[in-house]
């Protein structure tokens, strides 16, 4: 009976070392708070992006980790991380080459809020260029209106756009129409910041460092089409009052 477990083992791990057993892709994944989107509740990450992935992952049958960090660290862990990943990634062509994409799996705006007392009436994005905007240190908004000339400002923390529109030190604040009317219902402003433009629609992927293998990506791919199709994507973004926004694709 030794003999015989002796000799399985031993061929167990001639099979492994041989490539013969294939051991379970394993990803990093990483986020930033964004409610709806990635939430802590009750000490677990919730949120209809966040159980998105997990759905995508055990379906298939990848191992995982997801941390929260701040967006900058986040996307340069993912951009060097040879195994890391990160969501909610807006694609653009600028990106295009820096990860390999797994989605959408949602939908995003770029909106601009203000105080109600300033009246702005924006019709388009060139109404703003003489104002100072509020950004988000490595957001997709905040460097494209950047690279457009736009007067951005960049913070670390997300609160403390809204809390400079309050006292003036900006005059604008750019995020999404979701963030926005989140943080300012959670924070007590509302009535006192507005949103005054939305001026571009986008696509939200998870975005995988380009070391992750091509087969992996597809079978990610080939899942979250599956769980569109099935309205598995639908239900979890129901769960979290979240309608309308899933790219069925």
């Amino acid at each position: 009976m030794k003999r015989a477990l002796h000799w399985i083992i031993i061929s167990l791990t001639a099979a492994l070392a041989a490539g013969g057993v294939q051991a379970r892709p394993r990803l990093y994944i990483a986020t930033e708070l964004s409610t709806p989107s990635s939430m802590q509740v009750d000490g677990q990450l919730v949120g209809f992006a966040t159980d998105k992935v997990r759905v995508i992952m055990d379906r298939a049958e990848v191992d995982y980790e997801i941390e929260v960090l701040p967006w900058k660290r986040a996307f340069l862990l993912a951009q060097t991380q040879a195994n890391a990943c990160i969501y909610s990634t807006t694609r653009i062509p600028e990106r295009e080459k820096q990860f390999k994409w797994v989605g959408p799996t949602h939908e995003n705006d770029w909106t601009l809020f203000a105080r109600f007392d300033r009246n702005f009436r924006f019709t388009k994005i060139e109404d703003a260029r003489p104002y100072r905007i509020g950004g988000l240190l490595g957001d997709v908004r905040s460097e494209m209106l950047t690279s457009q000339g736009y007067i951005v400002d960049t913070v670390h923390d997300p609160l403390s756009n809204p809390r400079k529109l309050m006292v003036n030190r900006i005059d604008l604040w750019v995020t999404s129409t979701r963030i926005g009317n989140n943080t300012i219902a959670e924070n007590g402003w509302t009535g006192q910041i507005v949103p005054v433009l939305t001026f571009k629609r986008t696509e939200q992927y998870l975005a995988c460092n380009p070391a992750v293998p091509d087969a992996l990506i597809a079978k990610m791919n080939a899942v979250l089409k599956d769980m569109n199709n099935e309205g598995v994507s639908a239900a979890i973004e129901r769960k979290y009052n979240y309608a309308g926004s899933a790219v069925r694709r």
